[in-house]
């Protein structure tokens, strides 16, 4: 019955309803139990208020005056008490009803309007109360305490309270527990919705983020989630697409040049062997790096620091590039202070400089600059490589480290998505500047 997740909210909403107006139940019951003890306290006060006026009007008169027993039984009841006096022998001396038959009408009136005074057979239990003087019974007194219309209608007001607070408050809490129940668990609804249409391949789908709490954080990283495997799908398509194009021109090449020496219109010279290597090596440069990205993928298992002395390290790359730089007419700079060190792992920061570099070659025309710049903080050190190049489009900037997102023609787009992948698994990073038409600066943070 409650395996949805809408009707556990409910269940948990209506639980603290429940909890909440059983509170109130309770908080009643100790209010009205209170207000009754405080009733019992006064009227056990009272009744010794009036032994006490009993006995001394005794033993003023020695004896049971009947003036004066009649007053104290007036005000007794003024007070709230009916009661029946009785002497030492157990005779009825006076009793309420009798006391008020002595006085006058007005007087009756008034008195019976003021104790709200109801028949003695409705009034309650008879207590008795012994009376003493100078330590010897002079008689005892039975009375009664009538419940007082005002606690009836303390009690009444109460109850009715309580009914219309469960009717209103209760139904007002039960429609906003389905309400608020429905709200929280839409969202999540329509995350299932759209999880389950990417697991149909629909990639595209998105879900409505609202507000900043954290449901519409999730919405919103659902979102960022989806995106980002669209990309990747849309990627994988092309990379299909690419690898397919790319494979397929060396094979057509090798295939037709081995056809064309197999029926004799090619001779199998030294020539036709060098156009058959080339487009071999073709084929190898491809698969090389699609297995350089699963090796990056898997660095950070095989990460070996050592303390490196970067302007020596960095020089010997630099002279490995000073060629190919000096060839394309591109200068090649380095700035780093003979003293620099860095914990990193040496063949993989040789092969994120290598990509870097390469890729500020391409994309550098003649007569353009490329440098290599190393700076040194407490917390970290930071390695740029700068080009005067083409820079990247600002369509283009998000995707830079997609795999497969190549920039311009050529390639297969793995170069800087190994770099991402060799650069954390060393517990660093790559940030990147560029400006599309006048150069960029990839720098490579490694901490110390």
């Amino acid at each position: 019955m409650f395996k949805s997740l809408w009707s556990k909210f409910l269940l948990l909403l209506i639980s603290v309803v429940a909890i909440g107006l059983s509170a109130t139940f309770l908080l009643r019951e100790l209010m009205v139990k209170d207000f009754r003890e405080y009733l019992e306290g006064e009227r056990e006060d009272k009744a010794y208020w009036v032994t006490a006026a009993l006995e001394s009007s005794y033993a003023t008169y020695t004896g049971w005056r009947k003036e004066s027993v009649i007053d104290n039984i007036v005000w007794a009841m003024m007070l709230g008490i009916e009661m029946k006096l009785y002497d030492a022998e157990g005779k009825l001396v006076m009793d309420t009803d009798r006391a008020i038959e002595t006085l006058s009408p007005f007087a009756k009136k008034r008195v019976l309007a003021l104790s709200e005074r109801r028949t003695w057979e409705d009034s309650g239990p008879l207590t008795p109360y012994d009376l003493f003087l100078a330590g010897n019974q002079i008689g005892h007194i039975e009375v009664k305490f009538p419940s007082p219309r005002k606690e009836e209608v303390f009690v009444g007001r109460s109850n009715w309270f309580l009914l219309i607070s469960l009717l209103a408050l209760g139904g007002a809490a039960v429609f906003l527990s389905i309400v608020f129940s429905r709200k929280m668990t839409k969202p999540i609804k329509a995350l299932t919705s759209a999880a389950a249409a990417i697991e149909e391949g629909d990639f595209g789908s998105r879900v409505g983020a609202s507000g900043d709490d954290e449901l519409g954080n999730l919405s919103d990283a659902f979102n960022r989630m989806a995106q980002k495997l669209e990309v990747q799908e849309a990627l994988r398509k092309k990379l299909t697409s690419n690898i397919a194009h790319e494979l397929r021109t060396p094979l057509s090449a090798v295939r037709g040049e081995l056809e064309a020496m197999m029926d004799g219109l090619i001779s199998a010279d030294k020539e036709a062997l060098q156009s058959l290597y080339t487009e071999i090596g073709r084929l190898k440069s491809i698969l090389e790096g699609i297995e350089d990205l699963s090796q990056a993928e898997a660095s950070s298992l095989t990460v070996r620091k050592v303390e490196l002395k970067l302007h020596t390290f960095l020089t010997d790359i630099a002279e490995r590039f000073a060629k190919a730089f000096m060839d394309k007419g591109v200068t090649l700079e380095l700035f780093c202070d003979d003293d620099t060190t860095a914990s990193s792992d040496p063949d993989k920061l040789s092969q994120i400089i290598i990509n870097l570099l390469s890729n500020a070659l391409k994309a550098t025309e003649r007569g353009g600059r490329v440098w290599i710049r190393v700076i040194k903080d407490k917390a970290e050190v930071r390695l740029e490589v700068g080009d005067t190049g083409a820079g990247i489009r600002e369509s283009d900037l998000p995707f830079i480290f997609e795999r497969f997102y190549r920039v311009s023609k050529g390639g297969l787009g793995l170069g800087l998505t190994i770099v991402k992948e060799l650069a954390e698994a060393q517990g660093g990073r790559i940030d990147f500047k560029s400006t599309y038409g006048e150069g960029s600066v990839f720098t490579l943070r490694l901490p110390l």
